[in-house]
């Protein structure tokens, strides 16, 4: 049996084979499918939580490596939508079809903590790994930009 925190849950898996990817324990076994497949390969950025608070993709961990660990999905940014992020994805009406979103948002938060103020650079350079098919980065980093104030 293996063991994860998952938005301060603990839950035990059984059944569940060591090299299973932990994009699918949290999809297919814990039910919680904000977190989005995109590639498979850790490129797109869709699969992106946070694992004890660093941004990481979940399609590229065994869930035998995150054993015991905390994990934050977008489920568990904030339990009512009101982390500066997500207030700042609506006020500057970010998403287009929305598939991104959830690791564009872990993304970001995991880049914002602790941070008061930020460039245009730094933002692009902390979200570079994160793909918008859409092509909505200027909100993005206008949203960013804005939560960072807030913060």
């Amino acid at each position: 049996m293996i063991e994860i925190i998952v938005n301060d849950t603990r839950h035990p898996l059984d059944n569940v084979p060591e090299d299973m990817p932990l994009l699918w324990v949290l999809r297919d076994r814990i039910g919680l499918t904000g977190t989005k497949f995109g590639c498979g390969g850790g490129f797109c950025g869709a699969c992106t939580v946070h694992l004890d608070g660093e941004a990481v993709r979940a399609c590229l961990l065994p869930i035998a490596a995150v054993a015991g660990r905390r994990i934050t999905t977008i489920e568990g940014l904030s339990k009512d939508g009101t982390h500066p992020l997500q207030r700042a994805w609506v006020a500057e009406d970010v998403p287009q079809c929305g598939y991104c979103q959830s690791g564009q948002l872990m993304q970001a938060a995991a880049f914002l903590k602790g941070r008061a103020s930020v460039s245009d650079d730094e933002i692009t350079a902390a979200m570079s790994g994160n793909i918008c098919r859409c092509g909505t980065y200027a909100r993005i980093r206008k949203a960013i930009r804005r939560a960072a104030s807030e913060a």
